[in-house]
């Protein structure tokens, strides 16, 4: 199944996510992330949809996998953070 969401992050910028998953035990195969925010270095929107593949669409493990994949690549966010990312995930699946 594939979905999408738009979210506005509250004092931060618009995010938009398209989620491609597996219905039946709600795995994220593929996804998407862009938007008018900033992230530095650039490339690592690309290694945070790598490493978000085969994560199951659940609020504590998106949370704790985006937090990690920022802290051990130093990537810094201007206008989205990581409860930013995972509030447009999960909306995917609403």
């Amino acid at each position: 199944m594939r979905s999408q969401s738009v979210y506005k992050v509250p004092q931060g910028k618009l995010l938009k996510i398209s989620v491609e998953y597996n219905k039946r035990n709600n795995v994220i195969k593929n996804i998407w992330i862009t938007g008018d925010f900033f992230a530095y270095p650039e490339e690592t929107i690309e290694l945070i949809e790598k490493k978000l593949r085969n994560t199951v669409i659940d609020q504590e493990q998106l949370l704790e996998k985006i937090r990690s994949v920022i802290t051990e690549y130093h990537i810094q966010f201007i206008g989205v953070d990581a409860e930013g990312l995972t509030k447009g995930i999960l909306m995917c699946k609403l």
